[in-house]
């Protein structure tokens, strides 16, 4: 058998990179232990077809195991998150691949816009990180056709009404929990959701990995971002001092609970300041993560207060049972943005797209099953 003429210092590289354990990434490539170990050593030689299944399992090009040294790994979009010493921050090959595949749509998206004759979106970049809070909430209102809060519902309803609201005006929506599997999780410590501006095709990214009531919140700071045409990557921390987060923060608060009427009823007298919290929810129609932090940057509760809160909340989240969920293509329907499902299914399905590349486009639906796919869309 041919012997890969590989750099192996680049295979210890490639599993730590992955942060998987030793045990489990043997496991994963059909070998002991001790022979992965004979391999990054060098003590022992891969094969071409070995080498490929290493590169497959530590999800790296084939080419980076040729490398004299490791390639340096940098976010493509601006890091808005809070934590000390953002520059010298390990990311996540998760979070890596993501952003790729985000940037991956984003371009075929554009080409496709631009094949179809379609002009700019208006609604990048109509506004700055020196706007007002309530011009910007103004506008999205008015562009999004919706009031202040809605008459009825559940915040569960309002979410999934906005999101279909923001594509309606040309912006992508794009929301998962992992990676294309489940044993690539994405970590929410890591990032609640980013924003890539795009005259032509801008996407918002919400990490459903996040508790369900704090989503909502990311949908519409993320959305703000478009409208200053800034992309970024964030945390929606509370405590950030980076003026667009600061921004966009105070925008999503508005938006989704105006101040003057959630200060007016809000009670000091009672005991307990989360008895507050059902009779906000069911008027405002957001989750109850959502008005915490509303009190919170209202100075009505303490961070402290906050943070045991929604530890609390995190908590609950996490110990959830699953109950099954909804079906494969069903779930891909809500994680990929339906305008964007539609526009590469079809071309797929024209003979305009090879269905190879529309597989990868959605994220591993297999090439044969994209007929199935499309009966989903209502295709």
């Amino acid at each position: 058998m041919t012997t890969a003429n590989i750099n192996t210092t680049m295979l210890t590289w490639a599993r730590e990179r992955t942060g998987i354990d030793v045990s489990d990434f043997a496991r994963k490539c059909g070998v002991s232990v001790d022979k992965l170990s004979e391999w990054e050593s060098g003590r022992r030689p891969l094969t071409f077809k070995q080498a490929l299944t290493y590169a497959e399992k530590a999800h790296i090009p084939f080419g980076y195991l040729f490398l004299v040294q490791p390639p340096v790994e940098e976010l493509p979009i601006p890091d808005l998150r809070t934590v000390e010493g953002q520059a010298n921050r390990k990311l996540s090959l998760e979070l890596l691949d993501l952003i790729k595949l985000m940037q991956q749509r984003q371009e075929w998206y554009k080409d496709y816009l631009q094949q179809q004759l379609v002009g700019p979106n208006a609604i990048v970049g109509r506004f700055s990180v020196n706007d007002g809070v309530n011009a910007i909430v103004q506008d999205m209102r008015n562009a999004l056709g919706v009031g202040n809060h809605p008459q009825r519902g559940s915040w569960e309803d309002y979410y999934r009404d906005l999101v279909n609201r923001i594509e309606s005006i040309g912006i992508l929506v794009m929301r998962q929990s992992d990676v294309g599997h489940y044993t690539r999780p994405l970590r929410v410590d890591e990032f609640r959701g980013f924003a890539l501006a795009d005259n032509y095709a801008p996407i918002i990214f919400v990490n459903h990995a996040d508790a369900l009531g704090a989503r909502l919140f990311t949908l519409i700071h993320e959305l703000c971002h478009i409208w200053i045409g800034q992309s970024g990557i964030s945390d929606a921390s509370t405590q950030t001092h980076r003026e667009e987060e600061i921004l966009c923060n105070a925008v999503a608060a508005e938006f989704l609970v105006p101040a003057t009427e959630f200060q007016a009823m809000w009670r000091q007298d009672v005991e307990n300041w989360q008895a507050n919290l059902p009779v906000l929810e069911a008027h405002f129609h957001v989750s109850t993560w959502a008005l915490a932090r509303r009190a919170l940057t209202l100075n009505l509760i303490t961070l402290d207060e906050y943070q045991r809160y929604i530890s609390n909340q995190q908590a609950s989240y996490r110990s959830r049972e699953d109950s099954g969920g909804p079906s494969y293509y069903r779930t891909k329907k809500a994680q990929i943005s339906q305008r964007f499902s539609r526009a590469v299914v079809s071309e797929a399905l024209s003979g305009q797209l090879l269905l190879r590349e529309a597989s990868q486009l959605l994220g591993g639906i297999k090439p044969d099953k994209i007929t199935t796919f499309a009966k989903e869309l209502g295709i």
